[in-house]
């Protein structure tokens, strides 16, 4: 068995050795590849917080990542078209600058998680993933008729946004950038699992009248990881939707939603490089076997099925040999 701190290690060098082997060989299109698994893996990381975590099941996080995505778009868009964005009596300037896009990527996100978790976390259990599941399909329709960026069709950006030192028209810069973000996002998620908040978040998922009588408000707990569970999501949104210069209602369905969950329950739950493990396994498979057949996902669906029945720590527990704190 390979302990769990070097299999993280391995991992990480994977993904990183596959796009510099890439570059060396002038392979882009392998390069855009690690940078979709990378970008998958932050999406994932932000949901394991709250699955993990929190141990709130949610169809509704691709609304985070939609709106990370369309917050990127809108902005970029009126940055090329010179017009800026009416908010009734404000209007904001469009911006290319990749910092300020995140900033707003994730300001957005954050919001709307506290508003669908407050209303949310009124419930458990299969109500809470049904309430989840609705308000992703309410994005998903708005955004569909929102002609003003492109409704059903989506909304193309013409132009990478640009970002302080760096040519992120150059694929491999552009990777680079989305790892670091990867790796700062799972230091957040490991400092936070081993934190105060950390532990009294997990407590609340096993035992939460325990965590009532030490006088802490298990909802209140969830509520924060489920925010900022969303705030991580909307980052990767931002980033998915500048890796395609475009946007659509597709990433508010909920089939990404489910696809969010198949990569961390593929590496791992509460695990710290789970979500790595999953997106990578899933856009090989999406890569290799849909090269061969367009019903890949049978394959994919397989793996889980063993995964699941065989391996419930995930790729990371089964490799590890290691039980998650929830096993």
């Amino acid at each position: 068995m390979i302990p769990e701190r070097f299999l993280n290690a391995l991992l990480l060098g994977g993904l990183l050795g596959v796009a510099l082997l890439a570059d060396w060989r002038d392979e882009p299109f392998t390069i855009t590849l690690a940078t979709r698994a990378t970008i998958l893996a932050i999406a994932a990381t932000g949901l394991n917080l709250a699955l993990g975590l929190g141990g709130l099941v949610s169809l509704g996080h691709a609304v985070f990542f939609g709106l990370g995505g369309y917050a990127m778009g809108i902005l970029a868009f009126h940055a090329q078209t010179y017009a800026p964005v009416e908010l009734g009596p404000l209007a904001i300037e469009g911006t290319t600058s990749m910092p300020l896009i995140w900033v707003t990527a994730i300001a957005v996100s954050s919001l709307a998680a506290l508003v669908i978790g407050l209303l949310s976390l009124r419930t458990s259990g299969v109500y809470f993933i049904m309430i989840t599941l609705a308000f992703g399909q309410m994005f998903f329709y708005f955004a569909v008729s929102w002609s003003a960026y492109g409704g059903e069709d989506g909304l193309s950006i013409y132009v990478r946004n640009g970002f302080p030192g760096l040519n992120t028209l150059d694929p491999i810069q552009f990777f680079s950038l989305c790892f670091v973000l990867l790796c700062l996002v799972l230091v957040l998620w490991s400092r936070l699992a081993r934190s105060p908040f950390g532990l009294a978040l997990n407590a609340a998922r096993q035992v939460p009248a325990r965590v009532e009588t030490v006088g802490l408000d298990p909802k209140r707990l969830k509520l924060a990881a489920f925010v900022l569970s969303g705030a991580i999501t909307g980052l990767a949104g931002a980033l998915f939707a500048d890796l395609n210069r475009f946007v659509s209602p597709s990433m508010f369905s909920w089939q990404l939603s489910g696809e969010l969950i198949v990569l961390v329950i593929l590496g791992g739950v509460a695990r710290l490089c789970g979500p790595v493990a999953g997106a990578m396994l899933f856009v090989a498979l999406e890569h290799w076997l849909g090269g061969l057949t367009e019903f890949w996902h049978v394959w994919l669906g397989a793996i889980l099925l063993l995964i699941v029945l065989f391996a419930k720590g995930g790729l990371v527990g089964l490799l590890s040999g290691r039980p998650a704190s929830h096993d």
